[in-house]
């Protein structure tokens, strides 16, 4: 008995849906893998520019980085794991994390120091301490829409704060946002006062379980090889010494005995030597031997963009408060980016030394100065 075809009238019209769907997937396939490749590309295209050679410890971040890009803007709902970088000064961690931040295609990211963004915290749990969840209700504010938060150089050194990063990483998490951090070190070392230590263990141990660990290492400091830096502004600045009066007259700076000015910093009064324009003036004694904070000078970040800090003292001889301010200024001014001249009576190697635990940075970043010295 002769067997009847099909009857293919009834399947033709599903072929141009079909071809429809799959050609979709395959597309969107293909723009998530691009995706990934174009965050292998935007690294491979900066270190060569920059002249630099990828370190295995690097490539390894880089390559994670990309799978991450390809997941985030997959169809995947599942949150991903953060990424935490740690390692020594110098070794790539926030070129990696600027990079990536530049690189991935979304509206919906913050980058920021882990400063400002914890001044920034602290600063609207006051506005709202009156709302039953003031955290909350400030990272609403904060956020908003955001899906990846980049915090670069992240530390712990008060057991206040690190209640509240505790509290505050819980919230990241479930707000299901990828967060990416740096660190000079790994999760272990983060607040190492021994007195404090056992409490922080809780937040040691959520970095552990929702965020890949990873160390970036090599053998070379990057800030240390001569490069131009002709789109960055701090690198720019100097470090007079012994700065004598022709060195200032030679760089148009103020007098050593200038008299102190009062400035208005939010609702208080700090004592500066010079202000004109955009450019603000300090002994290191103005900042460092008084409480100011990190919100002092991100307010004066704002105002001024080129600054003079004179007679640098050697920070062995400072109180480890004194020390942790001058740490948190560079700190400031490096991720601002501002054009600082930093004068002191000795060579800079002499006058950084000192038992703050973060100095390592300082000396790292400081280091870029221009050296002016006085020829003999």
């Amino acid at each position: 008995m002769a067997v009847r075809p099909p009857d293919r009238s009834r399947f033709t019209p599903r072929w141009p849906a079909l071809r429809r769907l799959f050609g979709k997937v395959s597309t969107a396939f293909a723009s998530h893998s691009a995706t990934g490749r174009a965050v292998h590309d935007y690294f491979r295209h900066k270190a060569h520019s920059q002249g630099y050679t990828l370190s295995h410890s690097q490539q390894r971040v880089i390559d994670c980085m990309a799978q991450h890009a390809t997941t985030l803007l997959g169809p995947s709902t599942k949150p991903l794991p953060g990424l935490y970088l740690h390692g020594a000064v110098g070794r790539g961690k926030s070129w990696l994390l600027d990079g990536f931040f530049q690189a991935l295609p979304i509206e919906a990211k913050q980058r920021l120091h882990f400063h400002e963004f914890f001044a920034r915290l602290h600063q609207g749990m006051f506005s709202h301490r009156d709302h039953p969840d003031a955290l909350a209700t400030t990272l609403d504010e904060l956020l908003s829409d955001c899906r990846v938060l980049c915090f670069d150089e992240f530390h712990v050194h008060d057991i206040g704060d690190a209640m509240l990063i505790t509290r505050l990483f819980k919230a990241l998490f479930r707000r299901g946002i990828l967060l990416l951090v740096t660190s000079n070190y790994p999760p272990e070392g983060l607040l190492p006062n021994p007195l404090y230590h056992a409490r922080f263990k809780p937040v040691i141990d959520l970095i552990n379980a929702r965020m890949q660990v990873m160390e970036v290492g090599g053998p070379h400091d990057y800030r240390s090889q001569a490069r131009t830096h002709a789109q960055q502004l701090f690198t720019q600045g100097h470090y007079v010494w012994p700065a004598t009066v022709a060195q200032r007259q030679a760089l148009n700076l103020p007098e050593p005995d200038a008299p102190t000015i009062a400035l208005p910093v939010g609702t208080r009064h700090l004592p500066a030597r010079y202000c004109e324009g955009r450019t603000i003036g300090f002994t290191f004694a103005d900042l460092c031997d008084h409480p100011t904070a990190v919100m002092d000078y991100l307010e004066l970040c704002r105002r001024f963009d080129h600054w003079i800090i004179d007679k640098l003292p050697l920070l062995a001889d400072c109180s480890i408060a004194a020390q942790q301010r001058f740490i948190n200024l560079v700190d400031v001014l490096y991720d601002q980016d501002k054009h600082l001249i930093l004068l002191g009576q000795r060579s800079l190697r002499e006058n950084l030394g000192g038992d703050a635990i973060d100095l390592a940075r300082t000396r790292s970043r400081l280091g870029q100065l221009v050296e002016v010295r006085e020829s003999a």
